[in-house]
């Protein structure tokens, strides 16, 4: 009997740690809409595809052709690299989300290690505007104007958020990239921040119970500033996660009389 209950521990032990490696690979793109009233309607929706951590994965035909032709721009929310990851490897990732859109860059702690030189002459390379405490501004065609500032990794305390506004033309929607999501302990109202996007946490990777390191990835108000924090494309350490399943983001950023945020369609994933 004993023999018999170790063996069906020891075979569930092992169902785990298969389905918890299923979970880290899998490639779920999140589809959600949030609509602001300070949002220019000239601008009509702006598509964004949003992916942070990708670490040591590699980008497959499949996932970027759920995104192909739906986003506007692509913005990389940090740790695209870790040390040990071939540059062939973040060379070929880069080139396929540049197939999606235009190609933004925040820095995380991650992309520092190793050559982090080599990662940023690559990305100059192909074309990926880096936002490191700087500004891009957009404009429609009526002139109205939307800013997407980026921030260097707070964790390392590179960030300046100070640079990045005054690098900005103030006084219009504001968008602000930062890897890691304490940045928003930073704001101020009079920074005029609308959207926080942030990664770094992966959700805690693997919770145990709904219990992980980190508060799971999703989306919250926090004075005033809507703040996405992703549970991440990849994983660090190992590869598993629980509770906190893989993820990147199409987010549709529209106007509406009042702020709301939604899963268009109900769906989590597409």
């Amino acid at each position: 009997m004993q023999t018999f209950i170790l063996t069906a521990i020891v075979f569930a032990g092992l169902a785990l740690l298969i389905y918890m490696g299923f979970l880290a690979f899998e490639e779920n793109i999140l589809e959600q809409e949030l609509r602001f009233s300070n949002f220019p309607k000239s601008f009509g929706t702006l598509k964004i595809f949003f992916i942070s951590d990708i670490h040591k994965r590699k980008l497959s035909e499949q996932f970027i052709s759920k995104a192909k032709g739906k986003a506007d721009i692509v913005i990389i929310g940090g740790d695209l690299k870790e040390k040990g990851v071939p540059i062939k490897r973040v060379k070929e990732n880069v080139e396929m989300l540049n197939t999606i859109g235009p190609v933004y860059f925040v820095w995380g702690n991650n992309d520092y290690e190793g050559d982090y030189r080599e990662l940023d002459a690559l990305l100059l390379d192909l074309k990926v505007k880096i936002l490191d405490n700087t500004a891009a501004l957009f404009e429609s065609k009526t002139g109205d104007k939307l800013t997407l500032l980026g921030v260097d990794d707070v964790g390392l305390e590179k960030d300046r958020l100070d640079f990045a506004l005054s690098d900005a033309e103030r006084g219009w929607f504001t968008i602000l990239a930062s890897h890691n999501p304490k940045i928003i302990e930073k704001i101020t109202p009079e920074d005029n921040i609308s959207l926080v996007l942030s990664g770094h946490t992966h959700g805690g990777q693997i919770r145990i119970f709904g219990f992980g390191p980190y508060k799971k990835g999703g989306i919250e108000e926090r004075g005033g500033t809507i703040l996405l924090t992703s549970n991440g494309y990849g994983t660090t350490g190992i590869p598993f996660r629980l509770g906190a399943r893989a993820e990147s983001h199409l987010l549709s950023i529209r106007n509406q009389e009042k702020n709301s945020i939604k899963r268009i369609g109900g769906q989590e994933s597409l």
